[in-house]
């Protein structure tokens, strides 16, 4: 264990003496818990919640069943073949 000199915060001082008070234990332990717990933090930060934001696709095509939703994919994809197969003439 090493002895150091840190300057600290007057309201972070008095939150930790506060903490040690209140839990009955040495300043220099909860000092110690929560530097730990701080680089833990700082190494391990929270991962943020994925969000999506919603776009709209617009409309189905006319005759397109969406109850169908494996043969609508085969079509479009047939269609986009197609399409590019016409290109290449």
């Amino acid at each position: 264990m090493m002895r150091t000199t840190l300057t600290i915060d007057d309201q972070l001082l008095g939150a930790l003496r506060a903490a040690a008070q209140r839990d009955d234990r040495a300043f220099k332990d909860v000092v110690n818990e929560a530097l730990r717990l701080g680089l833990h933090a700082m190494e391990h930060p929270r991962a943020r919640p994925y969000r999506l934001k919603p776009a709209s696709l617009g409309l189905p095509r006319p005759g397109a069943d969406l109850d169908r939703a494996l043969a609508l994919a085969d079509r479009l994809e047939d269609e986009s073949v197609a399409a590019k197969l016409e290109m290449r003439k």
